[in-house]
């Protein structure tokens, strides 16, 4: 499987960015993908995730309501529509996907076996 994560840039606070991570490569069930980022001198935290069966979605506290994710099945592409960003959502973004993560571990990078190389995205206030 591979991720290519896409779409990061420099955007001024209240801005919006959409996020790309489109999978390659063997499907597998049971699958999710969830997008982590990293901050400078931060350690690497969960953002969103999505099971690719019914679509359940979860969100890290500190993006609720301005964070979306979504899925194509057919396109194999997850997106992460950024709303009302903020200077503190400045960090690299990471996609990440795994055939067996269960729900409980879905926030923990371990559980995930593929990662997409990051897209950088930067709120200038």
């Amino acid at each position: 499987v591979q991720l290519q994560a896409s779409g990061g840039g420099l955007v001024q606070a209240g801005g919006s960015l959409r996020l790309i991570c489109a999978q390659s490569g063997r499907t597998f069930t049971n699958r999710r993908t969830t997008w982590f980022r990293q901050a400078p001198g931060k350690e690497r935290e969960f953002v969103a995730s999505i099971k690719w069966s019914g679509g359940y979605t979860d969100y890290a506290e500190s993006v609720k309501g301005r964070f979306t994710i979504s899925r194509d099945n057919a396109k194999k592409t997850v997106y992460l529509q950024m709303n009302s960003l903020r200077p503190e959502d400045t960090a690299v973004y990471y996609c990440a996907a795994s055939p067996s993560v269960i729900d409980s571990n879905r926030a923990s990078e371990n559980a995930y076996a593929y990662w997409g190389q990051g897209t950088q995205v930067t709120v200038s206030s």
